[in-house]
């Protein structure tokens, strides 16, 4: 039984049902219509607050004194189906620092057969990524002449020119691989569970809402889910996965008495087990941009992505491997409170491996509630000073010369920032995340480890987690080429 039909939902029961003997019922919230604007890469941030999206928001965020969107994917495929669709792995030494804090077994190497299990990347290096995977993946084709100009602005600054900086293994800049095909998104539904949906052994229910998980004496036999005003308790034959996301599989742990015994005690909730480390150590991945109106017009392709090109730095501040990233941007992305134009690009900066923690939280035993989501974005001093120097980096890159030809004004920050408190200003009124929510349920061996090096809840029996919730720390890209990659390493594990 797995719950969740997201990126890592879809590709567990899509390697499960290819043994015959094995049956598997997937549970998702989302309907298993796709919206039509799922397919065009270019609009996607439209479908942030579409149905397919929880629309949920964060607590306010003491650096900035507002709440911040935290949309997730409500649909087949997950975040899959509404994300940027940018599909990089992060640097190795962000998954070996996993193995530092106890993950023995989730570095790099060990993952990497995952990885390329998973992707077809026909125009990259074979010895490191895959070529018959279900998913295809690969550079933009017809890139826009500003984040053409953007790398070579960045070389011309001094950075190194990467061969794949999507693959694992450079520094520098370089051109990131998407995840579309044809022209059109290619989420985990499209490459791995709508292919298998006729299966026999393979049950799809859509538009329910699981509300418990069944523990009996320390075993986890079943769920209880909604559709509509229907109400099911369905027994599994032999283990539950949880592949709702660092939201929601946290959220449905303490729904079923599973997490801080405090927490649970105060909304009513029986404890089945004391498991301090479920919903702790969220982490996400924030992010600024410096924003250019174009000096002649830049057409928009449908069929491509907006953040184009990536950057990975090293920064002084950093022990090992880059804890920067710099994000080439088609479009001229920005904070919705600050004025833009429409004709423009970006370049982005995110402290890619950040230090600082949040929670999740349940607001009441109610399954239907909201759960208390607090990223506690650049909470930690380390992080802030990365995003300084993200700003830096990204103004120089933006001044060069081999972007004069499409530079225009600079409309944000468009001022002087001469002093600590502007730039502190600045980092405040520009704040954008990623919504790369991670880590509520990390994989472990120490107290505060919710899972197992198998992704075997501890305590319970019969019970996994196996999606963006068991990282230890960010790993420094975009989340959703890990979780494929984790996905497909637990559909290894479970099957035995």
């Amino acid at each position: 039984m797995v719950v969740g039909a997201g990126t890592a939902g879809s590709v567990i029961a899509a390697r499960l049902t290819e043994r015959p003997d094995v049956r598997v019922l997937l549970i998702e919230a989302g309907s298993a219509t796709a919206l039509p604007d799922m397919a065009i890469p270019v609009v996607w941030p439209t479908l942030l607050g579409s149905s397919a999206s929880w629309g949920d928001q964060t607590v306010v965020q003491d650096f900035t004194g507002q709440t911040i969107p935290a949309p997730r994917g409500k649909a087949l495929g997950g975040s899959s189906s509404i994300n940027g669709l940018t599909f990089a792995r992060g640097h190795r030494s962000s998954y070996d620092a996993w193995v530092d804090q106890g993950a023995t077994g989730w570095g790099f190497d060990d993952l990497l057969p995952y990885f390329q299990r998973s992707e077809s990347a026909p125009e990259r290096d074979p010895a490191l990524r895959g070529n018959v995977g279900p998913l295809t993946i690969g550079p933009t084709p017809e890139p826009s002449p500003a984040v053409l100009a953007a790398l070579a602005a960045a070389v011309g600054v001094g950075f190194a020119a990467a061969d794949d900086i999507s693959g694992g293994l450079e520094t520098g800049f370089g051109l990131a691989d998407v995840n579309v095909k044809n022209g059109e998104r290619e989420s985990a539904a499209d490459a791995y569970l709508r292919p298998v949906m006729r299966r026999p052994n393979l049950d799809v229910v859509t538009d329910s809402i699981v509300s418990r998980l069944i523990i009996t004496d320390g075993v986890c036999t079943g769920v209880i889910y909604s559709t509509g005003a229907v109400t099911t308790s369905a027994a599994a034959m032999k283990e539950v996965i949880l592949t709702a996301g660092a939201i929601g599989s946290a959220q449905l742990l303490l729904l079923s008495g599973v997490g801080p015994a405090q927490h649970l005690a105060e909304l009513g909730i029986d404890v089945a087990v004391d498991l301090p480390g479920v919903g702790a150590n969220l982490h996400d991945h924030p992010m600024s941009t410096v924003l250019y109106e174009a000096a002649e017009h830049l057409t928009t392709n449908p069929a491509n992505v907006w953040g184009q090109g990536i950057g990975l730095v090293q920064t002084d501040n950093a022990l090992d491997g880059p804890d920067l990233q710099i994000l080439l941007i088609s479009q001229p992305y920005r904070a919705q409170t600050l004025p833009g134009t429409d004709n423009g690009y970006a370049i982005g900066f995110s402290a890619v491996v950040p230090h600082s923690r949040g929670t999740v939280r349940l607001a009441s035993a109610d399954p239907i509630a909201a759960p208390v989501i607090d990223p506690n974005y650049l909470s930690d001093p380390r992080d802030v000073e990365v995003m300084k120097v993200g700003l830096r980096v990204a103004r120089e890159i933006g001044r060069a010369e081999e972007l004069s030809a499409w530079r225009g004004a600079e409309v944000q920050p468009g001022r002087p920032l001469h002093d600590e408190a502007a730039v502190l200003e600045y980092l405040r009124e520009s704040l954008l995340v990623y919504f790369h929510y991670a880590g509520t349920c990390r994989v472990g061996t120490d107290d505060l480890a919710v899972v197992d090096l198998d992704l075997r809840v501890r305590g319970i029996a019969c019970l996994r987690v196996a999606d963006a919730s068991i990282m230890p720390s960010p790993v420094s890209a975009n989340t959703n080429a890990t979780v494929y990659a984790i996905a497909e390493r637990a559909a290894e594990l479970i099957a035995g």
